[in-house]
């Protein structure tokens, strides 16, 4: 099923990225339609969003690996959610490697689709490849010198 990949070089060291990308509570920094983090605890946070028709969604997230400044990965609770008959599993991953002081990072998306959703996975992988894209240049502007 879709798995997306793309990386970008942000001119900061590695530390400066992992303070953005390491803490939930900056995800509306960087990641696309973002607007704000609730109920962070214990590796576990809901990222509130719009839609591309202005509305707000709720979407429950659990960290699942994280080896500080080089990974960190989070998948989406997709039960009981309105996700829940389009995905089986969503995964977001964040690598940092360090480059003379500049980090190369790159972010790769998962996602397991479900029903007839698994005949749509070309444009899932497209949508993907525009968030990818969009939430690096976020994430060099908010990470820039």
């Amino acid at each position: 099923m879709p798995r997306t990949r793309r990386q970008v070089t942000v001119p900061s060291p590695p530390e400066e990225v992992w303070r953005v990308v390491g803490d939930p509570h900056h995800l509306p920094r960087w990641w696309p339609r973002a607007q704000r983090v609730e109920s962070v605890d214990a590796g576990r946070w809901t990222l509130v969003f719009n839609t591309t028709k202005g509305r707000p969604v709720r979407a429950d997230f659990a960290l699942v690996a994280e080896d500080p400044l080089r990974h960190r990965a989070w998948t989406q609770e997709l039960e009981d959610s309105p996700f829940e008959r389009l995905m089986d599993e969503a995964v977001t991953q964040v690598w940092l490697e360090p480059r003379a002081g500049e980090t190369e990072v790159t972010l790769e998306v998962h996602q397991k689709l479900r029903g007839l959703a698994r005949f749509g996975w070309f444009m899932v992988s497209r949508a993907n490849r525009r968030l990818l894209d969009e939430a690096l240049g976020s994430l060099e502007q908010a990470c820039g010198r």
